[in-house]
């Protein structure tokens, strides 16, 4: 299986506002990974500091993208 994470970001943005929110993106969700069983079909959107949908987790089956 694979865990995929998009996340658009804001090209506008000063480069450490943008590290600052993936980083978030990572600590929050990566947090919260204990709360699923981990299998294909899981996932769930993904916000921001301001609470806007900036992308989405899912776990696929090793030949889904």
């Amino acid at each position: 299986m694979k865990f995929v994470l998009e996340v658009t970001v804001d090209d506008g943005q000063p480069a450490q506002t943008t590290v600052s929110e993936l980083g978030r993106v990572l600590r929050y969700w990566g947090g919260n990974l204990h709360h699923y069983a981990l299998r294909p079909g899981d996932g769930s959107a993904v916000y921001d500091s301001a609470h806007r949908e900036v992308g989405r987790w899912r776990i696929t089956a090793d030949d889904e993208g």
